[in-house]
């Protein structure tokens, strides 16, 4: 019988939006916005459900463009308006089995009217299939950062 090892990743981005904290913080929090720009290139999110609140929920299902969907859940541990965003993010089968164990931690800086974003993550597979996931970790949330900038870009 052979074991496979679980493994850890971890992902730090920022990047610097020419647009105020209070509107990035609404891209993150409310649905309408971020099931336009979460996930991967090419990624939809046909189920993408906020309640951005210490204690509340979020749920998103991104959809890649082969239809494969790809399911989350996670908890809000500290929501400080315009500030800070510290979640779980914890992808799940279609079960409903966790796969990983994910924290991401985005802070909003105002920088001159601009907004520093750093969205550091942390992530620790539960499940042997999870070790892909974290393989592309790194290139999933830098997509998903460049759709976003081009999703304020577009707003601005």
């Amino acid at each position: 019988m052979t074991t496979e090892t679980l493994n850890e990743g971890e992902v730090t981005i920022t990047r610097v939006f020419d647009a105020p904290r209070e509107m990035l913080f609404a891209m993150w929090t409310e649905p309408k916005h971020l099931a336009q720009w979460f996930g991967p290139l090419g990624f939809t999110n046909p189920v993408c459900e906020i309640d951005a609140r210490p204690g509340g929920a979020l749920k998103i299902v991104m959809q890649a463009p082969n239809g494969d969907r790809h399911p989350m859940k996670g908890i809000f541990r500290e929501v400080v308006k315009p500030e800070r965003l510290v979640f779980t993010n914890i992808p799940v089968d279609a079960e409903g089995h966790d796969l990983m164990d994910g924290l991401t931690t985005v802070t909003f800086e105002d920088v001159g009217g601009k907004t520093r974003l750093t969205m550091h993550t942390r992530a620790r597979a539960l499940a042997p299939i999870a070790n892909r996931m974290l393989e592309g970790m790194t290139m999933g949330w830098t997509m998903t950062i460049d759709r976003l900038e081009a999703f304020v870009a577009a707003k601005r």
